[in-house]
């Protein structure tokens, strides 16, 4: 492999149209010669924080929770809580992803999101998606993503909504006047 894409996004092409990655917009936690590993950013479930840690019976009562949704991060163990935040505080399980971009799959930073304690910014997904040694590699041969680096501005403060065609400005296109269709010439 030649080089990781850590810390980039992975744009969906409008021609693919699966089920899962239709107009989605991965952030790639983890990419070496065994696979990769990333998260949706912008698939708001109807699920929203607040309604999350009440199911695990945690207690925060930061306003915060009620008007964030969860994101759906993946296909794979859709159970699996994932939360992308910027702050180095000591979670239990808090993996380093890029320089001040962080990884905590620990319930303890739920109790403090939102709080003068917890970080100032923070996704919380629900699964990931995942890709096995060559399969990410195959799929951009194929043409099913574009790639840029990824920034804390489209990760944390562009609406869910908007990430998909903010990414994509990121590379000087308007994702919207792409073809459906590829072709290799």
């Amino acid at each position: 492999m030649e080089s990781s894409l850590q810390h980039h996004f992975l744009i969906a092409m409008p021609s693919l149209v699966d089920t899962f990655f239709y107009h989605s917009v991965v952030y790639i936690c983890d990419h070496n010669d065994k696979g990769a590993m990333g998260l949706i950013i912008n698939r708001p479930t109807q699920v929203m924080l607040v309604d999350l840690l009440s199911h695990l019976d945690i207690k925060n009562l930061s306003e915060h929770l009620t008007n964030t949704p969860v994101l759906f991060g993946g296909p794979v163990e859709k159970g699996q809580g994932m939360v992308i935040h910027d702050s180095p505080a000591g979670w239990k399980t808090t993996v380093e992803l890029s320089e001040g971009i962080f990884l905590t799959t620990s319930t303890d930073i739920l109790e403090a999101i939102g709080t003068d304690n917890g970080p100032p910014h923070s996704l919380v997904t629900l699964g990931y998606a995942g890709w096995g040694e060559g399969q990410l590699e195959k799929e951009l041969a194929e043409n099913s993503w574009l790639t840029v680096p990824a920034t804390e501005d489209i990760l944390f403060e562009t609406p869910p909504d908007k990430r998909w065609k903010a990414a994509a400005n990121l590379l000087g296109i308007d994702i919207n006047l792409i073809s459906n269709s590829s072709g290799h010439a």
